[in-house]
């Protein structure tokens, strides 16, 4: 299980996946957030369940503002975003689908009823899945030190450890 953990952690420096990351995660924590406190979106967001004919209705009312507030979280911290990518690739794939075959406007009050936002979110998602969190990420400082390469420091001296 470590070895899983591990392997999903890895990442190198990179501010342009640190700030796609950081950009998911404040997407994904908002759309959740809204979901439950406003109730506008929160009755559009029933509509499209209903008129996309998605089942379980009444979960995932509750399940999917839940697991956008938790990839947010995720991804804002930079922890296990290949994760979060996994996850926010399944539920983009979902939501493509609902706009796809939902017909009523106006039950895309904040977003055009073409998916536009979910193809955005897959490409980036997609992106942090081959890259990493990047920069400023809990998954690079808790990389372990590679003691068999030379420190940066003594490699501009031109000496090893």
């Amino acid at each position: 299980m470590n070895d899983v953990l591990s392997r999903l952690r890895q990442t190198r420096t990179s501010n342009f996946a640190a700030a796609i990351r950081i950009f998911l995660g404040l997407l994904f924590l908002s759309t959740g957030v809204m979901k439950f406190a406003v109730s506008d979106l929160r009755e559009a967001f029933s509509g499209q369940l209903t008129a996309a004919g998605i089942p379980l209705h009444s979960l995932n009312m509750w399940v999917v503002p839940a697991a956008e507030i938790g990839v947010g979280v995720l991804f804002a911290l930079g922890f296990v975003s290949r994760l979060a990518s996994l996850s926010t690739i399944v539920m983009m794939a979902v939501a493509t689908y609902v706009h796809l075959v939902v017909d009523d406007p106006t039950l895309f009050p904040l977003q055009p009823e073409e998916p536009i936002i979910p193809t955005i979110a897959v490409a980036l998602s997609l992106y942090i899945l081959w890259m990493g969190s990047g920069s400023w990420s809990l998954d690079l400082r808790g990389k372990p030190v590679d003691r068999k390469q030379p420190s940066r420091d003594n490699a501009m001296l031109g000496r090893s450890h």
